[in-house]
């Protein structure tokens, strides 16, 4: 593409070279530089791209976009001068791949739990009534029925828009994403063009990246303040702050709720392991996903597809035909009857919705343990917290590790007792090896118990000082019941 293409838009401050060159591709990592490249130098917390631009010359960048120009210029290199490199990457990327978000319709999901779950959902509820679409997941980014490995919530912006342009190639109509908090704050949806954008909730989470609840709050809200008139934004109002995403937005306004008045209402009228019964807007239906926090990630898919034009019985008949998202409340159930939920849960709000779900559906003849822990170099603030939870909502809570990274394990699980109220303390044990805690876990249950194991859902892994070793709670559950005849 030709660089007066790609600089479409962006407010260039000076420019010294021909622009009117080829440009064989974009980068923000000297180290990714190709020849005929162009190279964009981005001020980062840690690390000056600024410093990287012989390094990216070296390697054949053809062009530099900076905000200083440097004072040694090599011959042939065109410089480009910008007043926020960073802010401009979104906008150059989106250019250099001839805005493919324009050809897709987007839709992006954020808040703090549910992102996977709805987005997941929404892909294969598109798939299922005909449609080809791109998913953009915590877990995996899928174009049709290709699947790739997923990297970041929300992938650089760059990436991102290799990934749409891709889907318009393969003739994807649809694009649904996860929206994370960082990929706000650190402009990876720049330049993107979203139909929809749909919030299910906000909790303690992430504050050792935003330090403040306000600062996360906000940060949440910049996705809705910059949606174009063109957009909708749907929220869910029955969360406290859910109106407060709405109050700058110049979309299109929608609400949902389940204890409250809205556009798109819901209500459970009964609940299993099994599945559930739901009223949306007045119409009933099954499915097979359970727990009252899939009853939100439901009936925000439901208003999704609804903006988008699609019938109401169309969308509940899909919706009925749906399996459950991989690790988030995945039931699992043994020879010897015990149950196992697998599930995702590492907030507080996330494990206390969990635990209630399970709660209402057990009849307090069985025992409920759970095992569950936190993840090493993450928000400190949320340990006692889940400790409290776990310990006041079960019949016994196992305390063990999670992805303790490059923190020391016991020292995680000890911020975590500090929550556990007095009355508690005889409910929990601590065994940091998670396959131990599995172990003890299945040791004690009996028949038509209920064993949770929360935190890692979907996760293959345990890192464990910056390595990541094979570790699969539902294989490793399956393995265990087998080896011990439960």
């Amino acid at each position: 593409m030709i660089l007066s293409d790609i600089l479409n838009g962006v407010d260039v401050l000076d420019i010294l070279g021909n622009k009117e060159i080829e440009i064989s591709e974009i980068v923000f990592d000297s180290r990714k530089a190709v020849k005929n490249s162009l190279y964009i130098a981005i001020k980062g917390t840690l690390v000056d791209g600024h410093q990287y631009i012989p390094s990216a010359i070296e390697k054949g960048a053809k062009a530099i976009v900076c905000e200083v120009l440097p004072e040694q210029k090599e011959e042939g290199i065109i410089y480009i001068k910008v007043e926020n490199s960073s802010k401009v990457l979104g906008l150059l990327a989106s250019n250099f791949y001839g805005n493919p978000s324009k050809g897709l319709i987007l839709v992006g999901v954020t808040g703090t739990n549910g992102k996977t779950s709805v987005s997941t959902l929404l892909f294969d509820i598109f798939k299922k009534m005909g449609y080809s679409s791109v998913l953009i997941s915590t877990v995996e980014y899928r174009i049709g029925d290709e699947v790739f490995p997923s990297t970041h919530t929300t992938p650089d912006i760059i990436t991102l828009n290799k990934i749409l342009y891709k889907a318009v190639e393969q003739g994807c109509q649809y694009a649904f994403m996860e929206v994370s908090s960082h990929g706000i704050h650190q402009g990876r949806i720049d330049g993107l063009n979203f139909r929809i954008a749909g919030f299910t909730n906000i909790t303690h989470d992430h504050l050792d990246y935003h330090k403040t609840f306000l600062e996360y709050l906000n940060t949440k809200k910049r996705f809705f303040d910059e949606l174009p008139q063109t957009a909708v934004a749907i929220t869910n109002i029955d969360d406290k702050n859910g109106l407060v995403m709405l109050q700058n937005t110049k979309a299109k306004e929608k609400t949902y709720a389940v204890k409250t008045l809205a556009d798109y209402h819901g209500k459970l009228l009964e609940l299993d392991f099994n599945g559930m019964l739901l009223d949306f807007n007045g119409k009933e239906f099954w499915t097979t996903l359970t727990g009252k926090f899939n009853v939100y990630n439901l009936l925000l898919v439901f208003a999704i597809a609804r903006e988008l034009g699609f019938e109401e019985n169309e969308i509940l008949t899909t919706i009925s035909k749906l399996k459950r998202v991989n690790g988030r409340f995945e039931v699992l159930k043994s020879q010897g009857g015990i149950i196992f939920v697998v599930d995702y849960a590492h907030t507080p709000d996330a494990l206390e919705n969990i635990l209630d779900s399970i709660n209402e559906i057990r009849t307090k003849n069985e025992r409920l343990i759970t095992i569950f822990g936190c993840g090493g170099d993450r928000d400190r603030e949320k340990r006692p917290e889940m400790g409290k939870v776990a310990t006041r909502k079960s019949t016994l809570a196992i305390i063990t590790s999670d992805n303790p990274r490059t923190e020391d394990p016991a020292q995680i699980i000890k911020e975590i007792e500090a929550g556990v109220e007095s009355q508690n303390f005889s409910k929990y044990i601590t065994i940091p090896d998670r396959k131990e805690a599995i172990k003890m876990a299945i040791k004690f249950a009996e028949p038509k118990d209920i064993v949770l194991v929360a935190g890692k859902g979907h996760e293959t892994y345990q890192e464990i000082n910056g390595v990541r070793h094979h570790f699969d709670d539902k294989e490793t559950i399956l393995e265990l019941v087998n080896i011990m005849g439960k």
